[in-house]
């Protein structure tokens, strides 16, 4: 049996769910490489993990060429993504990047010329499909036990603290390429495009309220246009709460993520009576669908390496990766030029690269403090 070979580029926080995810798989695959511009962070990751003789590298390129690695984990800032996924897919190797794919469309097209190009795979981190309550919704929707959607709601509320944007890379558009819309939200908005596909246009409106130290939005609230649809979502940093849910108003019941629902019948006036008997059948039907035995990031891993070993399309693509990244791109286009943006974005919008994204976007603030290091500045996640 081939055991796959992996690199890790890029030894922060996120870093570690990849590892586990691949020691998880056992004798499948091997951990090979780490590369990280800061040598303390891969021997921290190297010690922790107990990953034994592997290669430490400052530098990807001294990666490029080495033959016993297949699988690359890119776990870099945004700015980022493009041209090292490029190099490594150019040099023979398949790769999963973290989320978003890219901080704009015309390097998604980029990666995706070099995808084809080199018959390799990119897949694109979206761990929160891999979860029982959402790969559930997915089978519900698509089975028609819902009837039709009429109104979705997506909340993507999260807390992030002020030191949270003193890290050199976070905060200003040129290296995070946006705020909590496309670092936070798009995780919701990658499974809302998967479950419901992409919308006819998107009116935006967004702000930054709490982080002065940031040039990007930390709140936006979109409203999505299908057709005999509505789609709202919301994304902040400021909710103490931090709730990531979704709701679905059908023709037959009401349901969220994580599970609940909700039926209910008219009465001859036409105001409602609760369906306990349609509520049953549904939780019913949902109970014979099958639980995950991995879910998020260690599940996806798992899902590339099987992909890989037998040549086959990952559950997660590059073009899933786009689309979750053009209806970002309009939301931002929405929200800066105040008025409704219809999709696709077509190439000669300004709003296709992050040059045009970055003379167009409002600035909140100006970034002021910088340090170099996570760790070494006591920023928790």
């Amino acid at each position: 049996m081939h055991i796959l070979g992996v690199a890790v580029i890029g030894c922060g926080g996120i870093s570690k769910a990849h590892v586990e995810g691949y020691q998880a798989l056992g004798q499948e695959c091997e951990i090979r490489c780490l590369c990280d511009i800061y040598p303390q962070k891969m021997e921290s990751l190297k010690q922790q993990y107990m990953l034994g003789n592997l290669v430490e590298v400052e530098d990807y390129h001294q990666l490029l060429d080495r033959k016993d690695i297949d699988l690359v984990s890119i776990c870099l800032p945004p700015s980022l993504h493009c041209q090292v996924s490029v190099d490594f897919l150019r040099a023979g190797k398949h790769v999963l990047c973290e989320k978003p794919m890219a901080p704009s469309l015309a390097e998604c097209d980029i990666m995706m010329k070099a995808e084809i190009e080199s018959g390799k795979m990119l897949s694109i981190v979206s761990q929160n499909r891999f979860k029982t309550d959402t790969m559930r919704m997915k089978a519900l929707i698509e089975g028609g036990k819902l009837g039709k959607v009429l109104l979705a709601r997506v909340n993507s509320m999260w807390w992030r603290g002020s030191k949270y944007y003193d890290l050199w890379w976070r905060g200003t558009y040129e290296k995070e390429g946006g705020g909590c819309t496309l670092n936070h939200a798009v995780h919701q908005i990658d499974i809302l495009v998967w479950l419901l596909g992409m919308p006819q246009s998107v009116y935006s409106v967004m702000s930054n309220v709490a982080h002065t130290n940031s040039e990007v939005e930390d709140l936006s609230l979109s409203i999505l246009t299908y057709p005999g649809m509505l789609a709202q979502v919301d994304a902040a940093l400021v909710d103490h709460d931090e709730k990531q849910e979704f709701f679905f108003a059908c023709e037959k019941a009401t349901v969220g993520i994580p599970w609940m629902v909700k039926a209910c019948k008219q009465r001859p006036n036409g105001f409602l009576e609760p369906n306990l008997e349609q509520e049953r059948e549904l939780n019913r039907f949902v109970e014979t669908l099958p639980m995950l035995e991995k879910e998020r990031h260690a599940a996806q891993i798992e899902d590339v390496v099987q992909a890989v070993l037998s040549d086959r399309t990952p559950c997660v693509t590059s073009k899933d990766g786009r689309n979750a990244v053009e209806l970002i791109s309009a939301m931002y286009k929405s929200a800066t030029c105040t008025h409704s943006v219809i999709l696709p974005l077509e190439s000669e919008d300004p709003f296709y690269t992050q040059e045009g994204m970055m003379r167009h976007a409002v600035r909140y603030y100006k970034k002021q403090q910088s340090v170099d290091n996570l760790e070494d500045a006591g920023i928790t996640l």
